[in-house]
């Protein structure tokens, strides 16, 4: 594997750290600035919409640009937003500031994967794509914990400069190790990347996206009521149990490359299919503290299965014009974070019970499931349509080549 897929990575785990530790810092940040805690939760928000906004507009003001570029200046733009997040006088000015360090994250990710997809070899797509998002996962493990231990004992400013650093670090490895003759600017422009995602079965890869990850939110979103509540867990243990979802994570990302380079929608169907069983099996799970634990694993596994093979699906899907609706689809990935948080929210007031929202989570992957399954009968009919006009046209050449014969 290339060693430019290092700076992506890089890139992922800045990315990564910054997306999630303001929910550990939360109560911090609340308190500094005299806020409550659920309006402090506003700024969690800020930053997802951030990237679904972001992703498809950076995408498509950049598509006739050279993407070693773009990664640069997407970068760039990442580390001015941690930066005035630390500099944030007042509670209005970091929620300007936390919107303004999502708006490169999709597109990051959506370039990236395209730019790593073309340094290899047809059959290893699907890894160097696991290997850039190899970041995110293990910002999860090491990033995210040691970013709030820094937040909590130098202020949470500390944490966002702290980003910044990594952000220039990620700079300068891409600046180094992305080949300019390998990223240069795509010959599709705005439009061909705009036509590309017209296509029905980009858009059925993305449904497949929001139900398949809204299934891991809608759970993950509650995780520490469910392993206080319901595991008998205290809440000093829940920061241990989170980087077991890292290490998880990290685990089902690699295996859902590997595995994708074989078979992209066996791997796409297995890894929904066990995580519906995981999600229907947490109220049991959650019963005692060793299986809570692995089940946390384990949902980390089944979800992040499905990571790579859903981006490479989007971006095969789009093959004239892939960096936009690579973004796109980690735009969907954040709403899927947003909607599978309120539809695990809606199960859990209605009180079905504390692990009532992993059930929901399991109706959302089943849906997802059915997407796929959607999608891959509308491939099927495709290839049928093509396979018989490609009969037709070899059944008429010989006639047309005897009458201009005679």
């Amino acid at each position: 594997m290339p060693l430019a897929l290092l700076a992506l990575a890089v890139g992922a785990f800045g990315i990564g750290t910054t997306e999630f530790v303001m929910m550990g810092l939360l109560p911090d940040v609340a308190d500094d600035l005299h806020v409550s805690i659920p309006t402090a939760g506003h700024l969690v928000s800020a930053y997802a919409l951030g990237v679904v906004i972001g992703a498809p507009l950076l995408a498509a003001v950049t598509a006739r640009m050279s993407r070693r570029t773009v990664l640069i200046a997407l970068m760039a733009l990442f580390v001015a937003g941690n930066a005035l997040s630390a500099l944030a006088p007042g509670y209005d000015s970091l929620l300007g500031a936390r919107f303004v360090s999502g708006l490169p994250h999709g597109a990051f990710f959506g370039v990236g994967a395209v730019v790593a997809t073309n340094m290899v070899a047809p059959e290893r797509k699907a890894r160097s794509v696991s290997l850039m998002f190899l970041g995110l996962t293990v910002a999860n493990i090491a990033g995210v914990p040691v970013a709030t231990l820094m937040g909590q004992h130098l202020g949470w400013r500390a944490t966002f400069l702290g980003v910044s650093a990594i952000g220039l670090a990620a700079i300068a490895s891409l600046a180094v190790l992305i080949p300019h003759d390998r990223a240069a600017a795509p010959a599709a422009g705005l439009r061909g990347e705009v036509a590309a995602l017209r296509s029905l079965p980009v858009w059925l890869a993305l449904g497949t996206t929001v139900a398949g990850f809204g299934a891991l939110f809608a759970a993950y979103s509650y995780i520490t009521p469910m392993l206080t509540g319901a595991a008998g867990f205290a809440a000093t243990d829940v920061t241990l149990l989170l980087a077991l979802f890292g290490v998880g994570a990290t685990a089902g990302n690699l295996l859902g490359g590997r595995l994708a380079d074989h078979s992209l929608r066996g791997t796409l169907f297995g890894g929904l299919t066990s995580l519906a069983a995981v999600l229907l099996l947490f109220p049991v799970l959650m019963r005692a503290e060793w299986s809570a634990a692995a089940a946390v694993t384990l949902l980390g596994t089944a979800a992040f299965v499905t990571g790579s093979p859903l981006q490479l699906m989007v971006m095969e899907k789009a093959a004239a014009g892939p960096s936009l609706a690579s973004s796109a689809n980690q735009a969907a990935f954040n709403l899927a974070n947003a909607g599978g948080a309120w539809i695990g929210g809606l199960a859990l007031a209605a009180g079905y019970g504390v692990t009532s929202p992993a059930l929901a989570g399991a109706a959302l992957a089943v849906l997802g499931l059915g997407v796929a399954g959607v999608a891959y009968g509308v491939d099927r009919r495709r290839e049928v349509a093509l396979a018989g006009a490609g009969r037709v046209v070899a059944t008429h050449v010989p006639e047309q080549a005897q009458a201009l014969h005679h």
